[in-house]
């Protein structure tokens, strides 16, 4: 089963997040230790480098480089032709921002079943190409 996680999730991750990183960590070893693969998008890479390059935290940088390039079954997939298509569809029929369009839309592209983001207002939404959206 692959499974997408919007940037926040990477966020609480590797930041360790007080409220959400024991749930965070926990998920992220049950994917290393399971079947299944972890999706995001180069979306999210571009998303975590942008404060710690303007905050000048380049080896902060560097810790998100690395997990997300370096980790078994978590790959990174482009904003590609089929994510264009899910996409105009999103924004065609929700009112949601073009970051959280184009997530959905590269998770949908790349056949993720589940699509992990504690931003509520994604909670829920049907989108064609991803079983469940939920939070952590």
């Amino acid at each position: 089963m692959k499974t997408f996680w919007d940037t926040n999730v990477f966020i609480y991750l590797i930041e360790r997040h007080p409220l959400w990183y024991d749930r965070a960590r926990l998920l992220f070893a049950e994917h290393l230790g399971g079947t299944g693969e972890l999706i995001t998008s180069m979306l999210t890479l571009g998303e975590l480098l942008s404060q710690p390059l303007r905050t000048g935290r380049h080896e902060q940088a560097q810790r998100y480089v690395e997990l997300l390039t370096k980790t078994e079954r978590l790959w990174l997939v482009s904003f590609d032709r089929q994510a264009a298509e899910y996409y105009a569809t999103i924004r065609a029929t929700t009112a949601l921002r073009q970051p959280d369009s184009m997530q959905l839309a590269c998770a949908a592209a790349a056949g993720a079943a589940t699509f992990i983001t504690n931003d509520q207002r994604i909670w829920g939404l049907k989108v064609a190409g991803i079983d469940t959206i939920c939070g952590l």
